[in-house]
C-alpha cells in the first residue's frame, strides 16, 4: 500500500517551504521517487532516492531547492518525503510518490515512470505569486 500525505498547507506563497510525504508498506521497497503533473501535460520526473547509501538524483527544475529523505523504519515499511524550499508559480503541480519493490539495488535510482509500479494517489501543491 502506497498512500500520500501532507503535512503543511498545500496552497503556498512564492519563496515559501512544504514538506510532503508518502509511507509506503506491505514489501521491501527499493527505488522511491516523486513525480508531479500538471493539467495537459506528461507526469515530469522531480526526484528520486535509493533504499540505502544516500544516492539522490534531481530535476535541474528543482535541484538546491528541494531534496528527498527517506526512512527506513521496518524492512517492509518505507517513508519518503519532498521538502520544498524557494517555491515558485510553476512549481504548481499534483506531486505523486513512486516505489518499486523489483530491483533489489540498495544504490539503483530509477528514473522513468515507467519503472515504478507502485504510486501515491496524488498530493496537490499550488503556488500562488
Amino acid at each position: 500500500q502506497v498512500q500520500g500525505e501532507e503535512s503543511g498547507r498545500g496552497l503556498v506563497p512564492v519563496g515559501d517551504s512544504l514538506r510532503v510525504s508518502c509511507a509506503a508498506s506491505g514489501l521491501r521497497f527499493y527505488g522511491m521517487a516523486w513525480f508531479r503533473q500538471t493539467p495537459g501535460a506528461e507526469r515530469e520526473f522531480v526526484a528520486a532516492i535509493s533504499r540505502s547509501f544516500g544516492v539522490e538524483k534531481y530535476a535541474d527544475s528543482v535541484r538546491g531547492r528541494f531534496t528527498i529523505p527517506r526512512d527506513n523504519a521496518k524492512d517492509s515499511e518505507s517513508t519518503v518525503y519532498l521538502q520544498m524550499t524557494s517555491l515558485k508559480p510553476e512549481d504548481t503541480a499534483v506531486y505523486y510518490c513512486a516505489t518499486e519493490s523489483i530491483s533489489g539495488s540498495l544504490r539503483y535510482v530509477p528514473l522513468r515512470a515507467g519503472e515504478y509500479p507502485f504510486w501515491g494517489q496524488g498530493i496537490q501543491v499550488t503556488v500562488s505569486s
